[in-house]
């Protein structure tokens, strides 16, 4: 740790993702992080959706019959 450490201003583990994000201020380091955690939202998003589609797909069968 250095003498002036208190100065610089930590980046939040948990820091929130907007869509429309003024993205100028964000390092290289900064937007590949974003494009890796928008990445894993898209992929869980998907994976929802897919359940959600075997669920309805599964009761929409057992209705018609």
């Amino acid at each position: 740790m250095g003498l002036f450490d208190d100065d610089v201003p930590r980046k939040s583990e948990t820091a929130e993702i907007l869509v429309g994000q003024d993205l100028s201020r964000l390092s290289e380091e900064e937007l590949s992080e974003r494009i890796e955690a928008l990445t894993e939202e898209i992929n869980r998003t998907q994976k929802e959706l897919e359940q959600r589609s075997t669920i309805r797909n599964a009761a929409d069968a057992f209705f018609q019959k």
